[in-house]
C-alpha cells in the first residue's frame, strides 16, 4: 500500500507507474459507498506517458462545488485517454454486500473504458476489485455474476493509495466523474420520489432523509439490508416495503452515517 502527503493532485505516482513498465495508468475511485439510497458508483480514468498535467482545477470530487466539478467533466474527457463510470443497484448492494457491489460497479467501469489497463491505482486502504479469493478480503460475487462483470483482460494488478483523490491526479478526475454522473442518477431518481430530497442528499442520511423515512417508509431506490432507521408500517405505493429497525448494515460496510448527517459529497 503507498501512502502520499501531497495536498495537491499530480501525475507522479502514475509516471512512476510508467517507468517500470505500465503504458496504460487507470486512476479508479467510487462514490455512494454511505449512501441509504441509489446506486455505487465507480469512476476509472486512464493516463499514459504523452498525458499532460491535468486539468486546472481538478481536485477530490469532495472539495470543490457541484458547479466546479460539472464543468471539469469535458476537460477530463479531453485530457485522459479513456474513461468511464460503472454502477451496481441498491438491489445488488442487498444481495452481495457493499465490497463486492463495489467491485462489481468497477469491474464495469474498466470493461466500459475501452481499453485495457496495465495497472489500477485504487483510492483507499483496501483493495476491493481484485477477486477476493486472491487477496483474501470480503465476500466473493457469486461466480456468474463474477465473470459477466470482469473486464476483457482480466481485473489488472492495483496499487491502494490513502488519499490517492487527493494526490493523484487519474484518481481525482475518476472521483469528479464518478460524483457528478451518480449524482445526476440521484436527481432524476428524485421526480420519482421528491419526498426524499434526493435531488439535495443526493441519497446520504441527511435529516430530510431520515425524517421522510421515518414518515413514508423505503422506496425501491433503498438499501433495505442496511439500518435505515424505523420506518412505518404502512405501504405508501407498489415500492414500499417495512425495515425492521433492528436490522444491521450490510457485513463488511461498517457503521452508517449518523442521523442528521448532512454532506451531500460524501463518498
Amino acid at each position: 500500500m503507498t501512502k502520499l502527503t501531497s495536498a495537491a493532485p499530480t501525475l507522479r505516482l502514475e509516471r512512476a507507474q510508467m517507468r517500470q513498465g505500465a503504458a496504460l495508468v487507470a486512476g479508479m475511485d467510487e462514490v455512494g459507498r454511505g449512501a441509504l439510497a441509489g446506486p455505487v458508483s465507480v469512476g476509472v480514468c486512464v493516463v499514459d506517458a504523452n498525458t499532460r498535467s491535468a486539468p486546472v482545477g481538478l481536485r477530490d470530487s469532495k472539495l470543490i462545488s457541484p458547479t466546479v466539478r460539472e464543468r471539469l467533466v469535458e476537460p477530463i474527457h479531453r485530457w485522459a485517454c479513456a474513461w468511464a463510470v460503472g454502477h451496481a443497484e441498491p438491489e445488488e448492494i442487498d444481495e452481495h454486500g457493499i465490497m463486492a457491489a463495489l467491485r462489481l460497479a468497477g469491474r464495469r467501469a474498466l470493461a466500459a473504458c475501452g481499453v485495457n489497463p496495465d495497472l489500477v491505482i485504487l483510492d483507499g486502504k483496501h483493495d476491493w476489485l481484485t477477486d477476493p479469493s486472491t487477496v483474501g478480503l470480503f465476500s466473493a460475487l457469486p461466480a456468474d455474476v463474477e465473470d459477466a462483470s470482469a473486464c476483457r483482460s482480466g481485473v489488472p494488478p492495483v496499487v491502494t493509495v490513502v488519499k490517492g483523490d487527493r494526490t493523484c491526479s487519474s484518481v481525482a478526475a475518476a472521483s469528479v466523474l464518478a460524483k457528478v454522473e451518480r449524482d445526476g442518477i440521484m436527481v432524476e431518481r428524485s421526480a420519482k420520489h421528491p419526498v426524499y430530497g434526493w435531488d439535495v442528499n443526493k441519497g446520504y442520511a441527511s435529516a430530510a432523509h431520515r425524517a421522510a423515512l421515518g414518515r413514508m417508509g423505503v422506496s425501491e431506490e433503498h438499501r433495505r439490508s442496511w439500518n435505515l432507521g424505523t420506518c412505518p408500517t404502512g405501504v405508501v405505493g407498489s415500492d414500499v416495503a417495512v425495515v425492521p429497525e433492528a436490522q444491521t448494515s450490510v457485513a463488511g460496510c461498517g457503521t452508517l452515517p449518523q442521523r442528521g448527517a448532512q454532506s451531500p459529497d460524501h463518498t
